[in-house]
Order: C-alpha cells, then structure tokens, then sequence
C-alpha cells in the first residue's frame, strides 16, 4: 500500500467506507460555583426550615424539594453589603482551591442572597442602615427599592458539596444558613405554577427527610442538624463532601 493511504475496509452493505474515527471521551464539565442559603425558623420548640419544591416542568431536579440557591453572576460581586462574613467562614471558603479568586466568600454568600429572592421573594438583610446608594442591574434594584442591605454577617458556613462526575450539570456548592429574623422584607407573588418553585413550605427536619429530596440535600440536612444543636460554633469544622475515583468522600475543613 502507497504510504499516506489508509486501508479502507467493506460495510457490511457491500459499499466502501472508511473507518470512523475513535469516539471522543466524554467531556467533564468543571462545577460552577454557586451558593445555597437555609433560613431557619427557631420560634418553636424544634426548628423549621424553609424548602421549595422545583417546577416538575423543569429539566434539572424536577419536582424535587430544595434549598433557594444557585450560580454566581457579575452583579453579586458589586453589590454593597452591611457587615462582612465571619473570619472563619471566609478562610473555610478558600481552603482546598488552588486559587481562590478575590472575595470569593463575599460573592458566594450574597449569591445564596440573591437566589433566595428571586425564588421565594424574601429579601435577607437589614433596612437599619437604609437603602444601598448603588445596585447592580437585574435583581439587586428590589433591594434598593425595598431598602434593604444584604447583611453576610448574618449568615452561617453549614457545608461545601461538589457535584459528582458525570452528572448533565455541575455544581461547586457552598450552604449558609440564616435565622429567619435576617428576612427584612418580602415580594408576594414569586412563587406561583410558572415560576422555578412552584410552593414553599416551613418544615421540621425529621419532617424535610420525608421530602422528595436530592441525595445531596439529605446529607445536608444530616450536617445542619448537628451544627444547630452546636449553637453554630464560631470555630466549627466545615464539612465538604466530593467524591474521588467513584467513592464519596467527606473531609473537614
């Protein structure tokens, strides 16, 4: 055979056909950063948590009840706040990251903030100091207009959790808590049928694992558990769970 030639080899259909070329791996998508918030209702005798419950129309967890959260945008990394996140919390949400961009923690955590608003309507923050002078475009102006200042002071580090591998989208989650007294204000209306979540509900956390629940939110519960009878401890271990050559993992960090 004339070098540079491939040898071209029959189909089964009698016609001649090169080989295909090998199947590319799968891609690995790189979890994005994003933040959850848990707000918490202690009033009672056992505390409550606020839970939504996904639209079933939606092609990603659908009908699954969940924590208001998600990725970060351009805007959460402008937006004035009133009190910054705690030492520790900061240090906890730089560790194990090659390199942790600046104010990583301070996006994160007015993230969960933003997210929290656009999929319940509660507004977390303070309205002692006024309305924030300035605000990204997008969902930051309902702050301003509602006078409320995002206040991280407020906010507890509860865990971090990757998405696994493989999964159609990736995720590199932080989960705050905060009591339910951090709500300043509420918008009625943004939970409706047509919305990401389709109804709210303020449940106990015995109850909440008898929720269709995604596997990560149950672990999450375990952990919010533990660190609620703590008192939140100021230097409590965070736990951060992933998984590694197809085991899951938690360290503390």
């Amino acid at each position: 055979m004339p070098p540079g030639r491939r040898r071209v080899q029959p189909s089964t259909d009698g016609s001649r056909r090169p080989p295909s070329p090998d199947k590319a791996a799968p891609r690995v998508l790189r979890p994005r950063d994003a933040a959850t918030l848990i707000v918490i209702d202690r009033r009672g005798r056992s505390p409550k948590i606020l839970m939504g419950r996904r639209n079933p129309g939606l092609a990603f967890m659908p009908g699954k009840f969940v924590f208001p959260g998600g990725r970060i945008e351009p805007g959460d990394r402008r937006m004035p706040v009133a009190g910054a996140l705690p030492e520790r919390s900061e240090s906890a949400l730089q560790a194990m990251i090659a390199k942790p961009p600046l104010h990583l923690g301070r996006a994160l955590a007015l993230a969960a903030l933003r997210e929290t608003y656009e999929e319940t309507g509660l507004l977390v923050g303070t309205t002692d100091y006024g309305p924030p002078e300035q605000a990204p475009e997008g969902s930051w102006r309902a702050f301003q207009a509602h006078g409320v200042m995002p206040d991280l002071e407020a906010l507890h580090l509860v865990a971090r959790a990757i998405t696994p591998p493989g999964r159609p989208r990736r995720f590199d989650t932080r989960f705050f808590a905060v009591d339910r007294t951090g709500v300043a204000a509420e918008a009625p209306g943004v939970v409706c049928d047509t919305a990401e979540l389709v109804e709210l509900a303020w449940v106990k956390l015995a109850d909440a694992r008898k929720l269709e629940l995604p596997y990560i939110t149950g672990v999450i519960l375990d952990e919010l558990e533990a660190q609620i009878a703590g008192g939140f401890a100021p230097h409590r271990p965070i736990p951060f769970h992933f998984q590694r050559h197809g085991k899951r993992e938690r360290v503390l960090i």
